[in-house]
């Protein structure tokens, strides 16, 4: 009968943990899946504006969820030494299947998302980071030339190489 309690309890309490570990569709494990940086323009002078008609430099994301991610509180960085260099404001989201451009012209306080830093032409790394900081996306990238963007073929999951740029478009 003692061995019959102990092994209910050890049941119950299996089931307690694999409970508590359940997760749900909107648990930030599941939004780092289906969240990319789909392409990296470090030099732009006339491919996509921003709100002001300013050719800057930026970075594509991609959601390859059937569902809108939030991702206010997300931080996007040009060092891995400073991962937590701009932060997304309240409000930001990724539509399903869509795109969200950050332009990285190191001007912040312009309307819209645009980074503290500018990307350089002569190569580095892009992080993508959750809330918590973990690393969800690092793009390394080389030197570039005027007008070539670094991007993922096929379009959110591929390997990235250099090609004509696709400001907010499919890069396949």
């Amino acid at each position: 009968n003692r061995n019959m309690k102990q092994l209910r309890f050890a049941l119950f309490v299996f089931l307690l943990i694999g409970f508590i570990n359940c997760k749900d569709d909107n648990d930030e494990t599941d939004i780092n899946k289906s969240l990319v940086i789909n392409e990296i323009l470090p030099k732009n002078s006339q491919y996509g504006s921003d709100q002001d008609g300013e050719f800057d430099d930026w970075i594509e994301l991609y959601n390859l969820a059937n569902e809108d991610i939030d991702i206010s509180g997300f931080y996007l960085s040009d060092s891995k030494k400073e991962p937590a260099k701009w932060k997304f404001p309240e409000g930001t989201t990724i539509g399903k299947n869509g795109y969200l451009i950050v332009w990285a012209d190191g001007d912040s306080t312009q309307t819209g998302l645009h980074t503290n830093y500018k990307l350089s032409a002569d190569g580095e790394n892009i992080v993508l980071l959750s809330p918590s900081q973990e690393v969800i996306n690092l793009v390394e990238y080389p030197a570039t030339v005027l007008e070539q963007s670094y991007a993922r073929v096929p379009n959110g999951t591929g390997n990235f190489k250099w090609s004509v740029p696709t400001f907010n478009k499919t890069n396949d």
